[in-house]
């Protein structure tokens, strides 16, 4: 029995837990694993920042902050926690060569293709400002549906072909369209036929200057009447009936405004005009026998000439 009372007092303790003990030592290990996880998560995201590029992740953190100037630092360390994007998504990480903007005409400003800067015209254009634009195809621009091709005659003998390929391929680019011509020779006469026949069949209006200095003064013009009403070169035509009838009758020749005001106010019109004998023509004023027979063959004569006729 004395035996049996010693094997057991020689038997190891076990120190068993609590179950709140138990809880509370989960808990720990949790919070442990927890915290080993972000820690490996930060290093990370770390090393894929510095791997990928040092240089596109502070230009993201820049532009992020100066986007949003009142978010505080802890709104600044949320984004900069956020995963990197890869070399190849990242607008950052792009290559940062860009197309230059398409300029327009606009203001005052010519438009000046690369290729004319050294053009001698452009040294008298001084009322209009100009700057070299290298999106444009025309030679130049002034204004927002103008365009012009600049042509040295000089150059057309040297190089008969450019002027085809430079209309071909301007032709659909601008409402206006206009081929200024400097003519530089002598002997012009049958390229100027050749290039008028060209702009017709290309839809461009010939201009043609004889002078560096008219050259300049047409893209000028071009420029500042680019806004301007066509009344200052549209003919004034007077709406009045003896305005309108005065201007028909004195094409006549010998026919003046009286001979007019005396023929509206005997007959009233100029349908009964026309129609007039010789003997009611001649009791008018002013009018013998030559003004009548000059009056009676307007109303004879055909509208439209008959060269061969004239030649015979």
């Amino acid at each position: 029995m004395s035996d049996q009372q010693d094997s057991s007092n020689n038997k190891p303790t076990w120190n068993i837990p609590t179950l709140h003990e138990v809880e509370k030592h989960k808990a720990d290990q949790a919070k442990q694993a927890l915290s080993f996880f972000k820690v490996k998560r930060t290093m990370a995201q770390a090393s894929t920042t510095e791997d990928s590029n040092a240089s596109s992740s502070s230009a993201e953190t820049s532009i992020n902050t100066s986007t949003h100037p009142t978010m505080g630092s802890s709104s600044v360390r949320t984004i900069n926690t956020l995963p990197t994007r890869s070399n190849t998504s990242s607008p950052f990480n792009r290559p940062t060569t860009t197309a230059p903007p398409v300029r327009r005409a606009a203001g005052n400003t010519i438009l000046v293709n690369p290729t004319q800067q050294k053009n001698p015209i452009l040294k008298h254009v001084h009322n209009v400002p100009w700057e070299p634009s290298e999106v444009i195809k025309m030679d130049y621009v002034v204004g927002q549906t103008t365009g012009v091709i600049y042509l040295s005659l000089r150059y057309h003998r040297l190089y008969p072909t450019y002027i085809y390929d430079r209309l071909n391929d301007v032709k659909n680019l601008y409402v206006s369209r206009i081929l200024l011509v400097y003519v530089d020779v002598d002997s012009f006469h049958d390229a100027l036929r050749e290039i008028n026949r060209i702009a017709i069949l290309s839809d461009f209006t010939l201009m043609l200057a004889w002078s560096p200095e008219e050259a300049g003064r047409y893209l000028e013009t071009y420029k500042a009447f680019e806004n301007k009403a066509p009344d200052m070169i549209r003919e004034k035509v007077d709406d009045e009936y003896f305005a309108k009838m005065t201007d028909c009758l004195t094409q006549i020749r010998s026919v003046n405004k009286t001979d007019v005001l005396t023929l509206l106010s005997t007959f009233g019109s100029l349908k009964q005009v026309a129609d007039a004998n010789t003997d009611a023509l001649a009791m008018c004023p002013g009018f013998g026998e030559q003004k009548v027979r000059r009056l009676q063959q307007t109303w004879k004569q055909p509208f439209l000439a008959n060269k061969k006729q004239k030649k015979q």
